[in-house]
């Protein structure tokens, strides 16, 4: 069933915002194809049993909350030698070309109702640029949201044996009330030979229904790695994917989540293998306390043309009450025999016999198990290799624990 268009959502709101970034032809009539797509399509699927959807995304209601015209931010980026990190305007202005040949390359912009809705509203972007055989190094994109909603594009792309690393993070600022909406689509172009890294860290206030999708493709030899953080929001729905398209080409997808009181967390780590050699590890780890849900999908796909493939994927989730609930889907599908994959999935509390070693060890048990929780973190702690973004999150961790 497709999901009805809100009355608020005009053709004149998408050219101004258009008009405001001053783009081109093309770009306004791709935006305005999406907002005309929207009666026909559906919200991104989840998974579902019989009776029971794990996560009620019709239940937004857009209308109440979401202005296109009004989304307001704060937006630092900082780059690094060699790099070109440009903010949308400036982008389209001088990179055109680069930018129309991988605007929508990876994620259709018509894929489900909310990346087109985000296609024909977003009203902020950065383009991260790396020439080739340039290493940069420290690319940071800080965003605090202003507004009650906020669409966010960002589009990466390294040239042959080129590398970056980047760092992402989303807050919400002080002065929002009320509820909010905070869409962000990243497409990474990983060109031969090259080497993307991206770490992101949500943090947005609880109020917020957050949507984000993160997708990679690789040429011949490139490697996409991602780190992506989950701490904020009321409902976040969240895919983060690699398609390896070149021969001999790599992926590590790194997930880490902690919940409490209400929130939701549906969380989707994917990984295509078309290419030949390749090779993809798929590491989460979550924490849901409270009242807290999470959802978490693993897929590993393996293509006919996939030869010598190897695909590892690891769930883990802690539960720290009775009332918090936790479900995990990983899945295989293998299309070509000369493949080695594996996936695995726990859920599960705090070890009795642990906490109760701690606790003759003089350790009170609020401590005890906040050490355990902390513990629980650090396999996949140590997997992030960006030290700004692994002590950022520890310290969120501990932050929450304190709570």
């Amino acid at each position: 069933m497709s999901t009805q268009v809100h009355a608020n959502l005009t053709e004149e709101q998408v050219r101004a915002i258009s008009d405001e970034l001053d783009e081109p032809e093309w770009l306004l009539e791709t935006r305005l194809d999406a907002l005309s797509a929207l009666s026909d399509l559906d919200m991104p699927k989840v998974i579902r049993t019989p009776g029971r959807d794990w996560t009620n995304l019709d239940a937004l209601d857009f209308e109440s909350f979401v202005d296109p015209l009004e989304g307001a931010e704060q937006k630092e980026r900082v780059t690094a030698e060699g790099a070109e990190v440009l903010e949308w305007s400036e982008a389209v202005a001088e990179h055109e070309a680069l930018v129309r040949e991988h605007f929508g390359s990876v994620v259709d912009t018509q894929e489900n109702y909310l990346t087109a809705l985000s296609t024909a509203l977003f009203s902020t972007g950065t383009l991260v640029y790396v020439p080739e055989r340039v290493d940069a190094e420290d690319v940071k994109i800080r965003t605090t949201v202003d507004s009650r909603s906020l669409f966010n594009y960002t589009l990466v792309v390294t040239e042959t044996s080129a590398s970056v690393t980047i760092l992402e993070r989303q807050s919400t600022g002080d002065e929002v009330e009320g509820d909010r909406y905070y869409s962000g689509i990243v497409e990474a172009v990983a060109g031969e030979n090259s080497r993307i890294q991206y770490g992101a860290l949500q943090n947005l206030s609880e109020e917020t229904y957050n949507y984000t999708l993160k997708r990679g493709r690789t040429d011949v030899y490139a490697t996409i790695n991602w780190i992506d953080g989950n701490i904020g929001s009321r409902l976040t729905k969240t895919e983060v994917s690699t398609e390896l398209a070149g021969d001999s080409s790599e992926t590590q997808i790194v997930g880490a989540f902690f919940g409490h009181d209400d929130q939701h967390f549906d969380l989707d780590s994917k990984v295509w293998h078309y290419g030949e050699h390749t090779t993809a590890d798929l590491v989460m780890r979550g924490v849901v306390d409270d009242t807290a849900r999470s959802v978490y999908e693993g897929v590993q796909y393996v293509g006919d043309d996939a030869w010598n493939t190897s695909s590892y994927q690891r769930e883990n989730t802690l539960m720290l009450s009775d009332e918090s609930e936790a479900d995990a889907s990983p899945k295989l599908e293998i299309d070509n025999h000369d493949t080695e994959a594996s996936h695995s999935a726990t859920v599960g509390q705090i070890d009795e016999e642990d906490l109760f070693y701690m606790l003759t060890r003089g350790i009170d048990r609020e401590s005890a198990r906040n050490q355990l929780v902390e513990g629980f973190f650090v396999p996949v702690l140590d997997e992030v290799e960006v030290g700004e973004l692994r002590a950022d999150l520890r310290e969120l961790i501990a932050a929450r624990l304190r709570e």
